[in-house]
């Protein structure tokens, strides 16, 4: 008999190993494709910018953005990553309740020579979330790089997403899209699906560049009224904006904590970043809602494709800090809300004199921050965090966290841009621009039959 229970013993440990072994290859598997998904958001971006560019203009706006990502990727591996786990409760570099936080902890996870930044057999978890990372500052990135096409110099655009990628978004996420954050354990702030902590930081970083930038060549009159500068291919930028969207799924997957893992807040259910439960479930009903409430709200007060297709983007901006949260019919009411309104708010952006060339103020900036007071509005009460009689989501709190999320993207953004402003690294010279970027920077031609349409094909 006791030899019997010890071998019923060793299979149950047997299977247990299984079972845990079973489970970790998911959970790294599920990380790991948040990152080609995320991609997609990059080939959407790609596609859209150089749509919504004029032909003359189409390659190098292609080009700064495929080199923002690959310049944000290294600064992110040697200090973006450091600074998340560091600074969460403030710059004192102090560890927070969770003990997941401080210069202590961040040092021994994050430093570039830590054993979890590289290929350790033990550690299955670090490099997969350090990937979804960088993607999602890459696409802090990717935003500002559409509102600042055909004018900027390549050198200032690199300079500004390094700063917004590496530094600026990830300390958005240490104070409000972390356990520890001290938006999150003082004041509640709650933001699932990263709509203060990447879109509004975006948006309002963008405000403050396009402010110094300056409008393009022709963009407005002497008498203030603006001219409608059209892309070369308005398909081109429709279908970049629905893979954007298809790339989403991988953006907000990457905000999902898995089950079962010794990192995991739960053994049972998926979680938020802060611990709170969620499912996957509800996410997906709450993403179509906003999805669809988007296109029809932009679609019924503007009849414009473009902003139909920036409606969708839109209407899942408006929903996502509360996607773990909302009914479905809520979420929808929500991202309608909120897309009926961005191209008013894109079209005073206008009239204040600021040439956003594709609305990305209106879109991430704007919207981001609906999103998070549609929380405080609507979600009063719940739980921000794991555990009991903790502190609970308020308006006061989404209304805090707004603030700081849009003081922390436009204060680096209009001083950054200043400075490269005053020494002749942010704009283009003027004969560049009305010749245009790709004559005079990129040596290659996006469509060398359609710019030379004397030339017949036999030739």
């Amino acid at each position: 008999m006791e030899q019997e229970l010890e071998t019923l013993a060793a299979a149950v440990a047997e299977l247990q190993g299984s079972i845990a072994a079973t489970n970790g290859t998911f959970s790294e598997t599920f990380y790991y494709l948040t990152i080609p998904l995320m991609v997609l958001i990059h080939a959407g971006f790609l596609a859209y910018e150089m749509g919504a560019s004029r032909s003359k203009n189409a390659l190098s706006s292609g080009i700064k953005n495929i080199l923002a990502i690959a310049m944000i990727v290294p600064f992110f591996y040697f200090i973006g990553w450091w600074i998340y786990w560091a600074f969460p409760t403030g710059f004192t570099l102090s560890e927070g309740a969770m003990g997941i936080s401080g210069a202590a902890y961040a040092n021994a996870v994050a430093l570039p020579w830590s054993e979890f930044m590289g290929p350790n057999l033990d550690d299955r978890a670090s490099g997969v979330f350090w990937g979804a990372f960088v993607l999602f500052a890459a696409t802090t990135a990717s935003i500002l790089s559409g509102s600042v096409i055909e004018r900027i110099k390549l050198t200032g655009f690199v300079v500004l997403s390094i700063a917004l990628g590496a530094f600026v978004w990830i300390l958005a996420a240490a104070w409000g899209w972390h356990a520890d954050g001290w938006l999150v354990t003082q004041f509640g702030y709650h933001d699932f699906g990263a709509a203060g902590v990447v879109h509004m930081i975006a948006g309002f970083f963008a405000l403050g560049v396009l402010i110094n930038l300056g409008p393009r060549v022709g963009k407005f009159n002497a008498d203030g009224s603006a001219n409608h500068i059209a892309g070369h291919s308005m398909p081109m930028t429709l279908i970049g904006l629905m893979l954007i969207i298809a790339g989403f799924w991988g953006f907000l997957m990457g905000c999902v904590i898995v089950p079962g893992e010794a990192w995991s807040w739960s053994a049972s259910i998926e979680t938020t970043i802060y611990g709170t439960p969620m499912t996957i479930s509800g996410m997906t009903f709450n993403t179509l809602m906003g999805f669809a409430g988007g296109i029809i709200g932009a679609w019924m007060v503007t009849r414009d494709p473009f902003w139909m297709m920036s409606g969708a983007l839109g209407g899942i901006i408006s929903c996502a800090a509360g996607l773990d949260l909302w009914y479905p019919p809520m979420a929808f009411a929500i991202g309608f809300i909120g897309a009926s309104a961005m191209p008013f708010v894109a079209s005073f952006i206008e009239k204040m004199g600021i040439d956003d060339a594709v609305g990305a103020f209106a879109v991430h900036g704007f919207l981001g921050m609906w999103g998070l007071i549609a929380v405080g509005i609507a979600a009063q009460g719940y739980p921000a965090l794991f555990g009991e009689d903790v502190i609970t989501i308020t308006f006061v709190g989404q209304l805090v966290g707004a603030i700081v999320m849009g003081l922390l993207g436009f204060v680096p953004g209009y001083v950054i841009s200043f400075i490269l402003k005053v020494t002749g690294q942010l704009r283009v010279p003027e004969s560049a621009e009305v010749m245009g970027l790709d004559k005079v920077k990129v040596p290659a031609s996006a469509y060398p039959e359609a710019l030379h349409p004397s030339v017949s094909p036999a030739e």
